[in-house]
């Protein structure tokens, strides 16, 4: 029974956005970081994790299996361009005292800021939250907190856009810091073994969305596949054929003058050419 395969026993995988379309055709690059980013566990922000398998009931002394389910959390389309350090707004009902409980939503506080990128040289103004601001002090710096941090954790694309903009430039040398030798050089220490965990190729399509990712997949395959007009395509092909016509008629007519010089030369009636 074990022998069978999945499509024997009725069991079919549910198909994924890289089965069909233009997602089939992304490189292994794309999908490593999607996976990192969409399908690995995040950190736990909104509730404690319990250790272990199995936990004691302190009253029953019940043996219990140890589920930690995460808090569902939703994210709107801001969320994007802000930073909210794996906070996210939470739906549930409050209820105090006898009262009839009611809906409500918990969102994070949110303030704006400035954020320094060393390796990019650049100050940022952003919006995050008191979490993301810890971090980012818990991290010593801003590319820590950045190179540190997995995708699934990061969540925004503004965080993961950010961080693939510091791979490129840790990878290119920090051309930012060409006028400032010993500056460039003490930046490349610092931060140049983050490097190790990624290939050139990986580091490009870091931190695209779905979206993003296959216009910039058909932008490369339009750009290697050159289309050409069929206006000149036809116009090309009337120009080869008006040559070899042109080629033939001039062969012809010239098989003609030669066999008519040939036909004077044995015709006894024919005019002599005086000399």
């Amino acid at each position: 029974m074990a022998s069978k395969s999945v499509k024997t026993l009725g069991i079919f995988q549910k198909p994924t956005l890289f089965n069909k379309g233009i997602g089939a055709l992304l490189p292994e690059a794309y999908k490593k970081f999607y996976k990192e980013w969409r399908f690995t566990e995040p950190t736990a922000v909104h509730y404690v994790p319990e250790p272990g398998r199995w936990k004691r009931d302190e009253v029953t002394g019940q043996v219990l299996p140890v589920q930690n389910v995460p808090i569902p959390l939703m994210y709107p389309k801001e969320h994007n361009n802000q930073m909210w350090g794996g906070e996210g707004i939470i739906q549930g009902f409050y209820q105090e005292g006898y009262q009839r409980r009611v809906p409500r939503f918990w969102l994070p506080i949110l303030k704006r800021t400035v954020v320094y990128s060393e390796v990019l040289n650049k100050y940022m103004s952003v919006i995050v939250t008191n979490r993301t601001i810890d971090l980012i002090n818990s991290n010593y710096g801003f590319d820590h907190y950045l190179l540190k941090t997995p995708a699934c954790d990061l969540k925004s694309l503004l965080p993961l856009k950010l961080k693939r903009k510091v791979l490129q430039e840790l990878q290119e040398g920090c051309p930012t810091y060409a006028d400032q030798p010993e500056k460039q050089k003490e930046i490349l220490k610092r931060y140049q073994s983050y490097l190790a965990a990624y290939t050139p190729e990986e580091i490009k399509w870091y931190g695209y969305s779905y979206t993003e990712a296959c216009k910039m997949l058909r932008k490369q395959m339009s750009e290697q596949v050159k289309v050409v007009p069929l206006k000149q395509v036809y116009r090309s092909q009337l120009i080869e054929k008006l040559k070899a016509e042109k080629i033939e008629a001039a062969s012809a007519s010239s098989e003609l003058e030669e066999s008519g010089s040939w036909l004077r030369k044995i015709n006894p009636f024919g005019k002599k050419h005086e000399t």
